[in-house]
């Protein structure tokens, strides 16, 4: 593909990735109404949430195999055309167990969507092009958790919890009629045959991660069961990794892991998608629960994230050129660090603006370190190695994401045992500093010239 049509083709599969990334944040606004209008608990509303995770986690390692044996730009358009019907569908019926099935099948869209989206962008895109086409695609993992508190509560507010849901049906016509003209991929059926134990262990080792994620995020009472289940994941995760190292055609390569650039992306990379999952939600309680803001209010300055986010996007691309890859990622990650450290001092008597300036800096650092790891992860990778990368790179991704709420959550309910709520909430945020910490120190061990056939 030409350059410009590239570029069309990303901000097509950007937009699949914010629908999806929106929908799964801004259901947990809606937890309250829904729980209400359904009769059942809040614990069992939250299933609405961890349901559509699972299924999306499952599957994912299914989604580089299927690209392997199909037109990929007709299997992008069909999981888009499945996770908007199934989004529409949640809202007809007022039954949890109808939801939850309708959640289960976005998930399963939502895990063919994005990664297969993705992967027709990173087969078509030459090296020296990798940095800007890929920085279309790091703005709807940052945007969306940011708006979506205050977008919900203004939905909610005005019309009903439904209304969350349909929200995709414009977004979703827009991308399919977009995604068919705008997207150009040729690929070849390969002879693959499937890795049915590999999917199996991969597919039963990242449900029970996400399940300890949510078992462990209902606190104390919850955290040996918690602990067990993360300890049965963990340990089925290294059996998973055993059998795709020995197996002759597995699930999915694990040869990019040899590769420094793109590994770190899966060990300190994992350690900061597990900060961008906690910091908006420690942020969004912080403000309404030990300060007593409203959640319209809470989610007003949780959206300078957003902005700050927004305020650097035109200028990644040119300070990491400028820099180099270690440079600018160790900046970005240094930044992100001390925002959250800052974060963790905030007292009921801070200044707002104080509040609003520190979320902006918080934003400029997570945009700036992400566009540098996504395009770092796979700019010394040779095409073939990119499909099984890619793979990896979203299981990897979507689990250490939905493990930072969890993890934060258990971390709140803990110290809240023994100090008093505010407190609670400044130590677990100085917990989540301190581990933002190892992305950086491993930062700092890169090559100095890492990736530069890609600036």
């Amino acid at each position: 593909m030409k350059d410009n049509v590239l570029k069309k083709a990303a901000l097509v599969v950007a937009a699949a990735l914010f629908m999806q990334m929106l929908d799964s944040t801004i259901v947990t606004t809606a937890l309250p109404q829904i729980a209400e209008d359904l009769r059942v608990n809040q614990s069992s509303a939250s299933l609405l949430v961890s349901v559509y995770m699972l299924f999306a986690a499952i599957f994912i390692p299914l989604s580089g195999w299927l690209a392997k044996k199909l037109p990929r730009k007709n299997l992008f358009l069909f999981a888009v055309v499945l996770f908007t019907l199934s989004s529409v569908a949640v809202g007809f019926y007022s039954n949890l167990a109808y939801i939850l099935a309708m959640r289960a099948l976005q998930g399963f869209a939502g895990a063919l969507m994005v990664p297969v989206g993705k992967l027709i962008i990173l087969e078509n895109v030459e090296a020296k092009n990798l940095l800007s086409i890929l920085s279309f695609l790091i703005w709807p993992a940052l945007i969306a958790p940011a708006i979506a508190p205050l977008l919900g509560g203004y939905v909610i507010g005005a019309m009903s919890w439904q209304w969350i849901f349909y929200l995709n049906l414009p977004i979703g016509i827009g991308i399919l009629i977009a995604g068919a003209f705008l997207i150009h991929d040729d690929n070849k059926a390969e002879e693959a045959p499937f890795d049915l134990f590999g999917f199996l262990l991969v597919a039963v080792a990242a449900g029970l991660i996400l399940i300890a994620a949510e078992v462990l995020s209902r606190g104390v009472e919850t955290l040996f069961v918690g602990g067990l289940i993360l300890f049965a994941g963990l340990v089925l995760s290294v059996f998973s990794w055993k059998h795709l190292q020995k197996v002759d055609e597995p699930l999915f390569s694990l040869d990019a892991m040899k590769v420094k650039s793109f590994r770190i992306y899966q060990t300190g990379g994992s350690i900061f998608w597990m900060t961008i999952g906690a910091l908006p939600y420690l942020l969004t309680l912080l403000l309404q629960v030990p300060f007593h803001w409203s959640p319209v209010e809470a989610g007003t300055y949780v959206i300078f994230i957003f902005l700050g986010n927004l305020a650097i996007k035109p200028f990644t691309t040119p300070i990491i050129r400028t820099l180099g890859y270690k440079y600018a990622l160790s900046v970005a990650l240094g930044l992100a660090s001390a925002s959250t450290f800052l974060m963790a001092c905030f007292t009921v008597d801070s200044a707002k603006p104080w509040i609003a300036f520190v979320a902006f800096a918080s934003g400029v650092g997570r945009s700036l370190s992400l566009t540098s790891y996504n395009s770092l992860a796979f700019a010394e990778l040779s095409k073939k190695e990119k499909n099984a990368a890619n793979t990896l790179q979203s299981v990897v991704q979507m689990l250490s994401q939905a493990f930072g709420v969890g993890f934060a959550a258990t971390l709140l309910s803990l110290f809240a045992q023994a100090l008093s709520i505010t407190l609670a909430y400044q130590v677990t945020l100085f917990v989540v500093g301190l581990l933002s910490l190892y992305p950086l120190m491993e930062a700092l061990t890169l090559d100095k010239n890492v990736g530069e056939k890609t600036l």
